[in-house]
């Protein structure tokens, strides 16, 4: 027997028979459900998008309830632990199966070929106020990479294509770093093919003018990790934004600099910064019954905790709860820490915050790593948004060879006025 739901419309007593694949129904299958012949037919209403399918997706696989997130098939956990290098798991995401020794080296070749940004990028980062916020000048630079790549337009020629990937993975560093040490008026510091992805922006951003580069090695696993945690999240709003943009066939650089722009807000990329606001607002631990007593009668917000997807403990912020003794280790302690503990602890046995599955989500704990490693917080958006780019990537260049996709165009229910006539101004009230 075939998978079909039956639908009754009491309207007019007719039936409908809808096929049911992949435990969904195609929206333009409601439009068969008519009062009239020349009714316009049924449409759904989904503020946010809070049940409804655009893409069907073999990228990222996301269990909520459960709390599984898993790259290809690949538990997040296991590539935390096991991944040997960021690029190795960005190879993953991009073309679905681990990379052998000689694919990731070729792999790792093309992009860091294409690490080094054209000089006259710099005069764009230059032209910004050294407070511009990091991600507003990110996000220019990013939009203005398509004017030195005119062929990027050709999105549907494969080796075009891949250059666009090529070129904006091996750039994304580059540009992130150099925007901090725009901000800082330091000298730039250029790419060194030589090093790991991580360990070659940790010294684009960090070098004082040592002739070697000095990353710790711990720093540098503790930032590849936390870019292979920030790969990808299935359909979130910089994605959306990424698959929107990109199905007009517009460049990867105009697409992707509309990621960064969505990853800019507070409710997205924003909310590690939002977590450093809140423990800063608490101060101590002293103040933590009070700070919880507040969230209980609405006065406030405990960011850092629930999430739109997961009902469960974040499979991210497990790892990064590990990940960040090991980094406090070499940088020092970070009383903050002792803070998180606490409203994390609070958090797991109430039944205030239970009952509401608020669990730690993945920025609970990056932000307090991210300071630890001296960068300012106004940063934190741009460093997710380095370890995104793959994702982006990935999801565009699926979305761009799915046939069954046009150009983004959502409906609407007008709820306006109807029909009126132009009044001339002196006749109106």
């Amino acid at each position: 027997m075939a998978d079909t739901i039956t639908i009754t419309d009491n309207r007019t007593g007719k039936q409908y028979e809808i096929p049911v694949e992949n435990e969904t129904i195609r929206a333009t299958d409601l439009r068969k459900i008519k009062v009239s012949e020349d009714d316009f037919g049924l449409m759904t209403y989904d503020p946010a998008f809070m049940n409804t399918s655009s893409v069907k997706s073999r990228i990222t696989f996301i269990d909520g309830d459960k709390g599984i997130l898993r790259y290809r098939g690949y538990p997040i956990e296991q590539l935390a632990e096991n991944s040997t290098s960021f690029l190795e798991t960005a190879y993953l995401l991009f073309y679905g199966e681990l990379p052998t020794k000689a694919q990731l080296e070729k792999w790792r070749l093309n992009i860091k070929t294409h690490s080094l940004v054209h000089d006259n990028v710099k005069k764009i980062i230059e032209g910004f106020y050294r407070e511009a916020h990091p991600m507003g000048v990110f996000t220019s630079a990013l939009a203005a990479l398509s004017t030195f790549y005119p062929e990027a337009q050709n999105i549907h020629d494969p080796e075009i294509r891949m250059q666009q990937v090529y070129r904006l993975m091996g750039q994304v560093p580059t540009i992130a770093a150099w925007v901090y040490r725009h901000s800082k008026g330091m000298p730039y510091v250029y790419p060194d093919t030589k090093l790991t992805y991580a360990e070659n922006f940790l010294n684009m951003m960090f070098n004082t003018g040592t002739a070697e580069p000095n990353v710790n090695p711990v720093l540098e696993h503790a930032m590849t990790v936390l870019f292979i945690l920030h790969a990808d999240h299935e359909q979130n709003c910089s994605t959306n934004v990424m698959r929107s943009i990109g199905s007009s066939h517009a460049n990867p650089y105009a697409a992707a600099a509309g990621a960064a722009a969505a990853l800019s807000g507070p409710l997205h990329g924003g909310a590690n910064e939002e977590v450093l606001k809140m423990l800063d607002e608490i101060d101590r631990l002293a103040n933590v019954p009070d700070f919880i007593k507040n969230i209980k009668e609405g006065k406030g917000k405990l960011m850092g905790f629930g999430h739109r997807v997961y009902k469960n403990y974040d499979p991210r912020a497990k790892v990064i709860k590990k990940l960040a003794y090991d980094v406090f280790k070499v940088t020092g302690s970070n009383p903050k820490l002792d803070l998180a503990l606490a409203l994390e602890k609070i958090a797991l046995e109430d039944d205030y915050f239970i009952k509401r599955k608020l669990y730690p989500n993945v920025d609970f704990y990056s932000g307090l790593i991210y300071q630890a490693m001296s960068f300012p917080t106004e940063f934190f958006t741009v460093l997710f948004a380095i370890g995104r780019t793959i994702g982006w990537l990935t999801q565009w260049h699926e979305h761009i060879t799915d046939t069954e996709q046009k150009i983004a165009r959502p409906r609407q229910i007008y709820i306006g006025s109807g029909e009126r006539n132009y009044v001339p101004m002196n006749e109106r009230k």
